[in-house]
């Protein structure tokens, strides 16, 4: 088995999904249904379908329900390992306290527990690390980009040449990120474990130092935002 197979992979899930209420009032945003399958159990059967092993949700707002749920992860044929949180930790600050239970070597797979990418190609990524590997500047983030939707027409980052950067030039495009990325575990070296601390800040410094990449995914992909959101999905994909 080659050390890709073995790319550890963190599930966002600790959210409190204000604005999908009342339908988080009682379940937690990442079991929300589409076409009576939860949001983490479409991620889980592409990890597992791609060959992933090990996969690491956090959780915060109703954890309970998510591990009865999902349980250890045989059911998808993963080993699933949970990281709670008392109170939520940010995106930076939950992927720091779970290093310990993700025990990535280098890299590691982390996808945002709200979005929705049915046919997400899991194995490209996997391929991508061994690229990472191997190129002799280190970089510390890949990240997913996609088309901006209308809820955020102004996007995020910019794109020009696999190279991602807060700050555009002529000929770059403006687009989202998905929320969906491989990290290198040192881009966290400096929050401190139990802190909340938010992902841009730690990127846009490594996006300075020329460290982040990205590539632009037109593939189906979704934020789970609203109430009407998920209506849409399900009538969608029935």
């Amino acid at each position: 088995m080659s050390k890709s197979d073995l790319l550890p992979c963190f599930l966002l899930a600790a959210g409190r999904g204000e604005r999908m209420r009342p339908l988080t009032d009682d379940l937690p945003k990442p079991l929300l249904t589409i076409n009576n399958k939860s949001l983490l159990a479409w991620h889980l059967d592409a990890l597992a379908g791609a060959g992933i092993q090990q996969v690491v949700i956090n959780h915060a707002w109703l954890g309970e329900k998510i591990e009865a749920a999902l349980g250890d992860g045989t059911q998808f044929g993963l080993h699933i390992q949970y990281s709670p949180e008392g109170a939520a930790l940010e995106t930076a600050g939950g992927i720091a306290k779970a290093l310990p239970l993700l025990k990535a070597d280098d890299y590691f797979l982390v996808i945002n527990g709200d979005v929705f990418t049915p046919g997400l190609p899991v194995q490209d990524l996997l391929a991508k690390v061994a690229q990472l590997r191997s190129s002799p500047y280190k970089t510390l983030a890949h990240l997913l980009m996609v088309p901006n939707p209308v809820q955020h027409p102004d996007g995020d980052f910019y794109l020009k040449d696999s190279q991602v950067s807060a700050t555009g030039s002529p000929n770059t495009e403006k687009l989202t990120f998905s929320g969906i990325g491989l990290y290198h575990k040192d881009l966290f070296n400096t929050v401190e474990i139990g802190t909340p601390a938010k992902l841009a800040p730690l990127l846009r410094v490594a996006m300075a130092q020329n460290q982040v990449s990205g590539e632009k995914y037109t593939g189906p992909w979704h934020d789970v935002g609203t109430p009407q959101r998920l209506q849409e999905l399900n009538a969608a994909y029935e």
